[in-house]
């Protein structure tokens, strides 16, 4: 080393820039639309928008159409003003290419039962293939309530329009509404789709802060050799909501926080978290490894120290008066449908044995927060217990998905200026922070990846049958008299006591 190099100049910090970002996302081909209940909320609020913003930035092709069907009597004009106004409400609407997205989206008014129907829905999309060229790469997106499914995925068949080369079906949740009508609608759907055709969607796994666990925990060395019973104490896993039940009294009624909420993202966010590492960033490698992680959970017991229920009655949130679940319109008086949940639960395998992991969830609580909380087991052996006798509390990190995107660690430190005092402090990283490109929204993330054909992000038919399979038992013991009565809690609250 010669006399005027340092330390500094032998290691690979020269090399690397500290904020260098590496990307890679393919660019979907030629590809047509249709989505079924394109005159409903899920359309307005999110589909659409969605994809006006994906072709807006570039991440779709020329080559791209959209058809609305639904009952709704409407024309292409009116779908598309209709469309224009959801746009200017939950998005960003600029002139130029609102005009030529707007130019490329259809709808046709029909009635999901009527095999009529869906004999002219085919023949006008495989008129819109040829106009713009997409080669028959199509999806059939299926944003109808869940009682639907069946119906237009039997229409779909009986039409022949899902035998034709490149279609994929997209079905939002809930997939089924226990074991039993899950493994149903899993034959019906695989009578006349093969399971490559078939992308479930959990929205959740489209959050970019959901798909950074696994990139936080796999890209990183100094993670993965703590991510175990020997230095993690407990994980708690919580999806809060100062929202009510607002106008889906109809759907909430049928699903409950546990249909609506556990089945599908508290689990899977659950499963991101401890599943092993895949051997391969690839879709299946990853999905087999969420699989394994359902595969190990010890059966839930609906016993008061494993599982909770609740419902929210009258309260306050941000200063405002709200009522009660049970006054709620479209509720009923005495309905016993819990709107709040928390469970504790174990991974029996050996990187997990004797973990709780607390999963919670409910509607009406003190602030809207979803987040992933990893707490650290204390140190051994105290050396200061003789200056602190009250201990320094444990490490913890926070993995925040929502409304803050961000990363939070926190840890220990002498305190300035005393000889002996010790302090909190949080290493806070916001995930934004320093990125100036393009990030996807949830809804973006999927549709794309469903465009694409990347099954990553989307829900296996193994993963459906194990997550109803664990779950059902709860659900039928509550809803059978078993005991499992919602405790009543305060709107504004964090849930019953």
């Amino acid at each position: 080393m010669a006399d005027n190099e340092d330390i500094a100049g032998t290691t690979a910090f020269e090399h690397v820039d500290m904020g260098e970002t590496f990307c890679d996302e393919p660019m979907p081909g030629p590809a047509g639309l249709v989505i079924f209940g394109a005159s409903g909320d899920l359309t307005k609020r999110k589909l659409i928008p969605a994809l006006y913003r994906l072709f807006k930035d570039g991440f779709l092709s020329e080559k791209f159409f959209v058809v609305g069907a639904a009952r709704t009597a409407m024309d292409d004009a009116a779908f598309r003003h209709a469309m224009e106004e959801a746009v200017k409400k939950y998005g960003d609407l600029d002139g130029k290419s609102w005009a030529e997205f707007a130019g490329r989206l259809y709808y046709r008014s029909m009635d999901y039962g009527d095999s009529e129907a869906y004999a002219s829905l085919a023949s006008f999309v495989r008129e819109r293939e040829e106009e713009y060229g997409t080669g028959g790469n199509r999806l059939f997106y299926l944003a109808t309530p869940p009682t639907l499914y069946a119906w237009i995925v039997a229409c779909l068949g009986s039409s022949g329009m899902s035998a034709d080369p490149g279609v994929k079906v997209v079905i939002e949740k809930p997939f089924g509404r226990d074991l039993a009508s899950a493994r149903e609608l899993l034959a019906l759907v695989h009578k006349y789709f093969t399971e490559d055709q078939v992308f479930r969607i959990d929205h959740y796994l489209g959050k970019e802060t959901v798909q950074n666990i696994v990139m936080l925990r796999f890209a990183n060395a100094i993670f993965e050799p703590l991510w175990n019973r020997r230095y993690i104490d407990h994980v708690q896993i919580t999806a809060a909501e100062t929202l009510g039940v607002e106008k889906r009294a109809g759907y909430y009624e049928e699903a409950g926080i546990l249909r609506d909420m556990f089945q599908n993202h508290m689990l899977q966010v659950m499963a991101l978290v401890a599943m092993e590492p895949p051997s391969l960033f690839a879709s299946e490698r990853v999905r087999d490894e969420r699989v394994k992680l359902l595969r190990s959970l010890r059966p839930l017991e609906p016993t008061p120290d494993r599982f909770v229920l609740g419902r929210y009655e009258a309260g306050e949130i941000e200063g405002g008066e709200v009522a009660g679940y049970t006054e709620e319109p479209g509720v009923a008086p005495d309905s016993n449908t819990p709107t709040f949940a928390a469970m504790k639960l174990y991974v029996d395998n050996w990187r997990w044995n004797g973990v709780p992991f607390y999963l919670r969830s409910g509607k009406r609580l003190a602030s809207q927060v979803t987040e992933v909380l990893i707490q650290f087991k204390e140190v051994p052996h105290m050396m200061f217990d003789r200056i602190l006798p009250s201990g320094i509390g444990p490490n913890v990190l926070v993995l925040r998905i929502q409304p803050e995107e961000k990363v939070m660690l926190t840890f220990h430190t002498k305190s300035p200026g005393s000889k002996m005092c010790l302090r909190n402090v949080t290493m806070d990283f916001r995930y934004t922070e320093g990125y100036t490109g393009h990030t996807l929204s949830a809804y973006e993330r999927v549709l794309l990846d469903a465009v694409l054909g990347d099954k990553m992000l989307f829900v296996r038919n193994d993963d459906v049958d194990l997550s109803w399979s664990f779950l059902t038992p709860a659900i039928e013991h509550a809803e059978k008299g078993g005991g499992l009565v919602p405790f009543p809690y305060g709107a504004g609250s964090w849930g019953p006591r």
